[in-house]
Order: C-alpha cells, then sequence, then structure tokens
C-alpha cells in the first residue's frame, strides 16, 4: 500500500466514523485508495419502498457515499457539486449492495468520478456519475477540531 492509499483509507474511516448516516445504515469500508473506495450495505425492510424493492434513495445514498470518499480521498474537503444516477434493476431485502466509486478525472478544484452499485454476486444495480469541487482545507484536520 502506497502512503497515499493510506491516507485514503484513513480520511475514509474517519468520514465514516464521523457521519451519523453511514453508520445507521450499516455502511461497511471494504477498500479506500487514492481516487477509489468501495463500500458496501446490506438491503434492510426500512430500505424497501412500497413495491417491496430498494428505495432509490437508499441506491443513491450508498453510491454518494462510495462517492464521498474517493473524491475526499487526498485529505482535501471536497463536496458534490452535481450528481445524477441510471436506475438499472432492483434490489431486494437481505441483498448486499457494494457501491464502487473510481475517480476519472481531476482538474484544479472539480473532479469526476463513477460508481457502479452492485450485488454482491456482481448484477448491475446503478450506475452513478458525482461531479465534485473542492473546498480546501483538510478533512482529518476537521475531524480533530
Amino acid at each position: 500500500m502506497t502512503n497515499a492509499d493510506i491516507l485514503a483509507d484513513k480520511v475514509a474511516r474517519a468520514m465514516l466514523a464521523a457521519e451519523g448516516t453511514g453508520p445507521a445504515w450499516g455502511i461497511e469500508i471494504e477498500e479506500a485508495r487514492e481516487g477509489y473506495a468501495r463500500i458496501r450495505m446490506a438491503l434492510r425492510p426500512d430500505m424497501l419502498n412500497g413495491h417491496g424493492i430498494a428505495h432509490g434513495g437508499m441506491v443513491f445514498a450508498l453510491a454518494d457515499t462510495a462517492f464521498a470518499y474517493a473524491c475526499n480521498s487526498r485529505d482535501v474537503r471536497t463536496v458534490a457539486a452535481q450528481a445524477g444516477i441510471v436506475f438499472l434493476d432492483a434490489a431486494r431485502e437481505g441483498e448486499m449492495l457494494v457501491a464502487e466509486a473510481q475517480e476519472t478525472a481531476l482538474v484544479g478544484r472539480s473532479g469526476v468520478c463513477n460508481v457502479s452499485v452492485r450485488t454482491a454476486d456482481g448484477r448491475a444495480i446503478a450506475e452513478f456519475t458525482g461531479f465534485s469541487r473542492s473546498l480546501g482545507g483538510s478533512v482529518l484536520g476537521e475531524q480533530s477540531d
């Protein structure tokens, strides 16, 4: 593991520990590297919509969380400027969803990240694209305040 990847893992874990949403949803970090994150979440009954399938907002939130860990991986405070998602298939209660984020471009303070959401067995659920904007400052320095 490179120093950059060690930092990325530390940032992702600090962000997860500091937020209320990730722990409440049972999000777990599988891997975090510079410009990359893979996380997972098991679908519970309270995450389903009226059709008994994963609520789109939960799928979006999982993808957005992976996006956040990937684009903050260099320990520079970064937020979403815009994001979009395409839902490809339904996920059901008890399924494990895995979101894999890969930063594809970073120019100055702006970045682009693609996130694939799949079931643990690899079935495609959604594709998300996030556009990020760095605010400056340290994520880890913010955590120690």
